[in-house]
């Protein structure tokens, strides 16, 4: 009698795996192609500037804040809130102008303004001038700006100006880009003595027409009692423009 036959089971093929093939690129090339991009060109990666407030005091409240034109809703109000999502906008022709007019005199250490052109495009200021003196009849330019890309918090360089025992230079000032300055107030201990600072913005980006500036501080010392009589008994010696230069009394 035959045996049954026996079932095979189909013996399993084992596959085989190659490896992908050598890339015919360098390693530096693949690095430049998956290298992180930018969402838009030009954007600047820079860190904010450092700035401390150890010793200092803002003394915004203590002036009262106009400026030339503004849209509804998009005043001082706007400007000076905490809140950089908010700002003042310009409506009408330039320059575009903003008086910090105080009560008394002070003593200023820094001065911060915040601009953003990545979301302001062609309200963004690309040159901007500040002034000082007793009141509009005197204001003597102190600072003059010049912006390509501007973003964040811009620390206003105060050398030059009277005042600081070690205030280094004198008369205008031009610089690109963010805005120089020591963190925590003004270089060599400059100090610009005033009654009234006045902003001017003269040109933005792309040509446009109005503005954009989303905050502005004014710092002084903490010690001392700024601007009053019982204090630094000192003469108005204005901003102090290199060496008693355009002095006003």
């Amino acid at each position: 009698m035959p045996r049954p036959r026996r079932s095979q089971t189909p013996r399993e093929t084992p596959i085989q795996t190659q490896d992908p093939p050598a890339s015919p690129l360098s390693s530096s090339t693949e690095e430049l192609i998956n290298a992180p991009i930018d969402d838009e060109e030009g954007t600047s990666t820079e860190k904010p500037e450092e700035f401390s407030t150890a010793g200092l005091k803002e003394i915004g409240n203590l002036a009262s804040w106009t400026v030339s034109t503004a849209k509804p809703g998009c005043g001082v109000e706007a400007l000076r809130d905490e809140d950089v999502n908010l700002f003042w906008q310009s409506d009408g022709p330039q320059p575009h102008l903003l008086n910090i007019h105080f009560f008394k005199r002070v003593s200023i250490v820094a001065i911060r303004l915040y601009l953003d052109w990545e979301n302001d495009e062609s309200y963004t200021p690309t040159k901007m001038s500040l002034l000082a003196g007793t009141g509009y009849h005197d204001l003597v330019e102190f600072r003059e700006l010049s912006f390509e890309q501007p973003r964040g918090w811009i620390n206003i360089n105060l050398s030059g100006v009277g005042g600081g025992g070690g205030a280094e230079g004198g008369g205008k000032g031009k610089r690109k880009g963010k805005g120089a300055g020591s963190s925590g107030g003004g270089e060599a201990g400059a100090v610009l003595r005033a009654w009234l600072v006045q902003v001017k913005v003269s040109e933005n980006h792309q040509n446009g027409k109005d503005t954009h500036v989303r905050g502005l501080q004014i710092f002084a010392r903490e010690e001392g009692d700024e601007g009053e009589e019982g204090g630094a008994r000192e003469e108005w010696g204005a901003v102090g423009l290199g060496g008693g230069e355009d002095e006003l009394r």
